[in-house]
């Protein structure tokens, strides 16, 4: 299924292939904010006020819409047009009584993505539901098999999309651009010297990283059963430094 077309104005999910990551809570559209403005200001901002009201009131219709919202009916419409463009809200036919069915809107689930999400609170609950179960030794355990599963995935994704005899730059290149898709804005970098280094600005499990050393083992472990025995970890975001940098040592260092 094709993703959901960007709407501006409106922040848009993670990459659907980001794994286990955290996803951002959206101020825009967090439960502190008002569902109701006395009168929304922008088109974005009536986009955000009707995607929060039908979460919470469920479908409505664009007259009751712009009743709740303080909008006029035809602003109401045309952001419903666009929402619907975007497949984060749909409509369906009501009759009610003689006359023309009524049109009430509801948000699809493509649009979940824009609600607030809990799920670094969540991962790192479950981990200290394994931890008192198993201790240290099954979160390791845990984060072994998960290390397996995600190595696989891209042993095969490197296996469609390189060749046989791949260079290790061409391989770190392209872990970069897997790193990146699930949120560790990861890059590529050729030094002056030849050196080879994968470096990710953000820890997209950064919380479950600070509760668990053994988080970041299973990446160092992950990177060295893809690129060599020899890669080795040279900053880290979760001992306090800006990054993750791993130097891949090739067979001509």
């Amino acid at each position: 299924m094709p993703e959901p077309a960007p709407l501006a104005g409106l922040p848009t999910g993670d990459a659907a292939s980001r794994p286990a990551t955290a996803r951002r809570q959206s101020p825009a559209l967090s439960p502190s904010s008002p569902s109701s403005p006395s009168s929304p200001s922008s088109p974005s901002s009536l986009r955000r006020a009707i995607l929060l009201h039908l979460r919470q009131a469920g479908p409505t219709s664009p007259d009751a819409l712009a009743a709740a919202l303080g909008a006029s009916r035809t602003g109401v419409l045309q952001q419903l047009h666009a929402l619907e463009e975007a497949r984060l809200v749909n409509h369906a036919a009501e009759k009610h009584g003689v006359g023309r069915p009524r049109h009430l809107y509801d948000v699809t689930d493509d649009a979940q993505e824009l609600f607030p999400a809990d799920y670094g609170g969540f991962a790192g609950g479950l981990l200290a539901a394994i931890e008192s179960i198993g201790g240290e030794d099954l979160v390791e355990q845990v984060f072994i098999a998960r290390r397996q599963q995600i190595r696989d995935r891209v042993r095969q994704r490197m296996a469609e999309r390189l060749p046989v005899n791949a260079s290790v730059e061409d391989r770190v290149r392209e872990l970069a651009v897997i790193q990146d898709e699930g949120g560790y804005l990861a890059e590529a970098l050729v030094g002056a010297d030849g050196s080879l280094r994968l470096r990710e600005h953000n820890c997209a499990i950064y919380h479950v990283a600070r509760r668990s050393s053994a988080a970041c083992e299973a990446e160092l472990a992950l990177f060295r059963d893809l690129l060599g025995p020899d890669v080795v970890r040279e900053t880290h975001i979760a001992s306090g430094d800006r990054c993750c940098t791993y130097r891949v040592t090739t067979a001509s260092d």
